[in-house]
């Protein structure tokens, strides 16, 4: 399997042996966790288990459901059978209702034939576990239908992916090149704020300017600018890893939704705001497709 991969797939397999067609369908899409839903004929559902253990080497997560279906000669297993014993009690009994009523013709075939349980349909006995090797070669083939699907797919998410990425990366490198400017004029405003309030108050101008460097520093978001490209390379290596990466994206765009939030409220610039409102906005899409992948 090459990774990443996507959840949603469809895929069918068919396999004869014996006059007998198997068909597998297999329908999967995103799910939290491995859940497995299997449709088949009761005879076979000892096979449940063994179509759970295929399906999860191929599978670590997804909802899928199976359809397992058989057609052609044998597979009409029931058979018609007479309860003899039955049959003799029910004339008794027919026998016994006709001298009391002094009825003047016996029980027929016909009257016999519609009492109840006289004559059933049973199952003929067949040695199921034979069955399975043509049953796991279908479920073989629609297993490489879906993983067909779910490679296409998720190198298509990939691409889909890594060009929002890109943009994401833009717009922090946008906001990271302004940073040093917004400090700048932030410590000017509270320095002339600070000289307005403080009017005719004789103000040590070195304390003066300590108090305004730490206001300023706390609207400093270069940590957070730090951490977000952190995040970004962390993303594009879990995008490359050869093994199932959708649930660890998922967490780390959960971060970058922390560290956009703590930008936002750092900084109360309106061109600022903007770009953080953008920025949320870019990871959801993110996380809407993240969200497909294995």
């Amino acid at each position: 399997m090459n990774y990443p991969c996507s959840m949603t797939a469809f895929g069918r397999g068919e396999a004869s042996a014996n006059g007998r067609v198997w068909t597998v369908e297999l329908r999967s899409v995103n799910h939290r966790y491995l859940d497995v839903k299997i449709k088949m004929p009761r005879k076979y559902a000892g096979f449940e288990e063994q179509i759970k253990r295929e399906i999860g080497t191929c599978y670590s997560r997804g909802h899928v459901d199976v359809m397992v279906t058989v057609s052609g000669e044998g597979t009409d297993s029931l058979k018609l059978v007479a309860n003899l014993p039955l049959a003799h009690e029910y004339q008794q009994c027919l026998n016994a209702i006709r001298h009391e009523l002094h009825l003047p013709d016996p029980p027929t075939l016909a009257m016999l034939k519609d009492c109840r349980d006289v004559i059933t349909a049973v199952e003929a006995p067949e040695d199921v576990e034979n069955a399975w090797p043509e049953l796991a070669e279908a479920l073989k083939m629609a297993l490489e239908s879906t993983r067909c699907m779910r490679e296409a797919e998720g190198e298509a998410t990939k691409v889909e992916l890594l060009g929002r990425l890109a943009g994401f990366e833009a717009a922090v490198a946008a906001i990271e090149a302004e940073i040093p400017g917004l400090v700048a004029n932030r410590g000017e405003k509270l320095k002339e704020r600070l000289t307005t309030l403080l009017a005719g108050v004789n103000l040590d101008p070195v304390r003066l300017a300590q108090e305004v460097a730490v206001m300023a520093d706390k609207s400093d978001v270069t940590e957070e600018i730090v951490r977000l490209r952190s995040h970004i390379e962390q993303f594009r290596r879990f995008l490359a890893a050869p093994e199932p990466a959708g649930r660890r994206l998922d967490f780390l765009l959960q971060e970058f939704f922390r560290e956009i939030n703590t930008m936002a409220s750092k900084i109360s610039e309106v061109t600022i705001s903007h770009q953080t409102v953008e920025m949320k906005n870019e990871v959801e899409k993110l996380r809407e497709q993240v969200q497909n992948l294995e």
